[in-house]
């Protein structure tokens, strides 16, 4: 059994590449995901979870995160990914991530209404909300990825 994550990260980031493979590899290389094992995970934000940009990754790690992304094989589509986190006053938080083909400014508005929508949901007052997105033009093939990053300090 995981401990319970103690800080937390937005990341984003694109890739290109022969494969849809190797772009999204790339994606989460550009991201600061790449060299570890992702354990994909559902929407909530940990309590007392503390925003830290600063979070460094061993490579290797089991890493538990709520991501979005898409890739595309279609020279000329725009495609983007966005996640964001919803922070209440106290208690638990929660995370949404979007992916699609749109704008990277489509992405952060459709996911910060889904926050929104998710707090209203749960009857919470939002205090904040933290977003980060990325956009893409393909050339060949490509890759988005947006992920909330949860970790331990």
């Amino acid at each position: 059994m995981l401990p319970t994550p103690t800080v937390f990260k937005l990341v984003a980031g694109s890739g290109e590449n022969i494969s849809p493979l190797n772009a999204f590899d790339q994606a989460l290389l550009e991201a600061g995901a790449g060299n570890v094992n992702l354990l994909k995970v559902s929407s909530i934000l940990p309590p007392g979870a503390v925003y830290d940009e600063n979070i460094s990754l061993p490579p290797g790690s089991l890493v538990p995160i709520a991501y979005g992304t898409l890739t595309s094989s279609k020279p000329g589509e725009t495609i983007a990914a966005a996640v964001g986190v919803g922070i209440p006053e106290d208690g638990f938080g929660v995370i949404m991530e979007y992916s699609g083909h749109v704008s990277k400014k489509d992405a952060e508005d459709i996911v910060t209404e889904m926050v929104k929508e998710a707090f209203q949901t749960r009857n919470l007052k939002l205090t904040k909300c933290l977003v980060k997105a990325v956009e893409h033009q393909v050339i060949e093939t490509g890759s988005v990825f947006a992920g909330v990053i949860l970790w331990y300090d």
